[in-house]
């Protein structure tokens, strides 16, 4: 898919439901019921700069609610933001949710600070009054959306303000939501036989989640690396020799084998149209086509909007592509390695491709040989590869994993520390052949992975700056995911 189309805004369908009966109602001061739902209208939309709307215009008499319907068929929107206007009859309300495709409903009710009226005993102040009967309607309605059971439909209540904001949340996921079902996961080539709990069914992955798979074939891989021009090849090693300090100890040659082999994969991701990119980079193939394994991380996959992560993980690889859709950020992958309980952290990383190319914190990556493989008898054994100590600050911690048919999206809050502030030592580079930090996480770390591991999961997470636990739990909800945030016990 093109980065365009990932970086869009969400698309909202308006349905604005209002009172025919009310409509012509008139008071002297401030004209007629409708024109007075024409002007909060407006008002709505003017909160809504972040979206791109689709307006059928104010919902009153059952052809309305059809015409809503085919516009936001037609139109492709993420989601429908529905709001009662006032109380009106339900007709047209039911008739929307019994024949709306699936997608995302969010139901809102706002609170006005305080009425604009004090009696009700002239017409121009009953005709307020009157408009003013939101809760009314949104109260009629909440009974149907249970009636008419409706999977995504999320119920929520505050001021403008307020709703502004729960729009802004519901809207990023539900636009995730929508690319999902548009994106490819190219996985290279079979699955991981060394970690038989990262399998996921691809079935279940298109029906439930949306993206389609592809295998690539090594055959594939082995005619990209060797159809790579030497000035592409220079230009890329010059790239990178350019930003990184690389080790004495690194070969040459083994340094250009792993530049091959990480071009390689970015021109199978491009030929494919591949979103996320998940190569099994610990299987034999991979070694008897390369020579080694990728080691860096080509800022393609970031100007597309797209994700490469290792050991063949798909479940992993959509959860970091999830990340990346929802915060436009460099997203990193994980696993945690071991606690430290005297200094209540824990030590996380990978091995392989890791996104290394956060502008903000070129220096800490360094051009090292792989030493786990070092004395193999590969080609390129010893490749050297971006060895990365991921940016300190508080990070979003998730992992998406699948149980018996059903997903689990399990999330927690961590600070990735600097190396100033790690009590275990002051180096930056700590742990050799792994991408790196140590962690302090928000909730006690023995607490934190007692709670993990009841909810049972893989060793496979996603890393990002910032809080985005309210989005990852918007998209469960919508989703049918089963969602849990992982916090202090009281």
């Amino acid at each position: 898919m093109k980065a365009e189309s990932k970086n869009r805004k969400a698309k909202a369908g308006l349905l604005l439901i209002a009172s025919p009966r009310f409509k012509n109602l008139s008071g002297p001061k401030r004209g007629t019921y409708g024109e007075r739902k024409d002007k909060v209208v407006k008002e709505i939309k003017a909160t809504m700069n972040f979206l791109d709307l689709v307006d059928p215009g104010i919902v009153y008499e059952r052809e309305d609610a059809v015409k809503a319907l085919k516009l936001f068929f037609a139109e492709g929107v993420d989601f429908v933001y529905a709001e009662f206007l006032s109380w009106s009859e339900d007709f047209a309300w039911i008739r929307f949710l019994r024949d709306c495709p699936d997608m995302p409903i969010l139901f809102c009710n706002v609170a006005k600070p305080r009425m604009s009226f004090e009696t009700t005993l002239d017409e121009d102040d009953f005709v307020d009054y009157l408009c003013a009967g939101t809760l009314v309607g949104s109260l009629e309605g909440s009974g149907s959306i249970r009636r008419i059971p409706r999977k995504n439909v999320r119920t929520v209540m505050g001021t403008r303000e307020e709703i502004t904001e729960k729009v802004r949340i519901f809207a990023d996921a539900a636009r995730t939501r929508s690319i999902l079902r548009h994106s490819n996961v190219g996985l290279m080539a079979n699955m991981n036989e060394a970690m038989w709990s990262t399998y996921i069914d691809n079935y279940d992955l298109f029906t439930k989640i949306g993206p389609e798979i592809h295998y690539l074939p090594y055959s594939d891989y082995g005619t990209e690396i060797d159809h790579l021009s030497e000035e592409e090849v220079k230009a890329y090693a010059d790239e990178l020799t350019s930003k990184y300090k690389m080790m004495e100890d690194v070969e040459y040659d083994k340094f250009i084998g792993c530049v091959k082999a990480t071009l390689a994969i970015k021109k199978m991701a491009q030929k494919n149209d591949i979103d996320c990119y998940v190569y099994n980079d610990i299987d034999q193939a991979t070694f008897r086509t390369a020579g080694c394994r990728a080691g860096f991380y080509p800022n393609w996959f970031n100007e597309n909007v797209s994700v490469l992560v290792p050991e063949a993980d798909i479940g992993a690889g959509l959860i970091t592509y999830i990340l990346k859709l929802l915060s436009g950020k460099n997203v990193n992958f994980i696993e945690p390695f071991h606690i430290e309980d005297d200094f209540g952290t824990f030590a996380g990383g990978h091995a392989g491709p890791n996104d290394h190319n956060d502008p903000a914190w070129q220096q800490n990556v360094i051009i090292s040989r792989d030493v786990r493989f070092a004395k193999t008898s590969w080609k390129y054994a010893g490749a050297p590869f971006a060895w990365y100590r991921f940016s300190p600050g508080l990070k979003t911690v998730a992992g998406l994993y699948e149980e018996d048919g059903k997903y689990k999206l399990v999330t927690f809050m961590a600070e990735s520390l600097s190396e100033k502030d790690t009590p275990q030592s002051n180096k930056k580079h700590l742990l050799a052949t792994y991408s790196h930090t140590i962690f302090k996480p928000v909730v006690p770390v023995k607490e934190l992975f007692e709670q993990v591991l009841k909810v049972g999961v893989t060793q496979h997470y996603a890393i990002v700056d910032g809080d985005y636990r309210a989005q990852l739990e918007a998209l469960a909800e919508i989703m049918g995911f089963e969602f849990y945030n992982i916090k202090k016990v009281i």
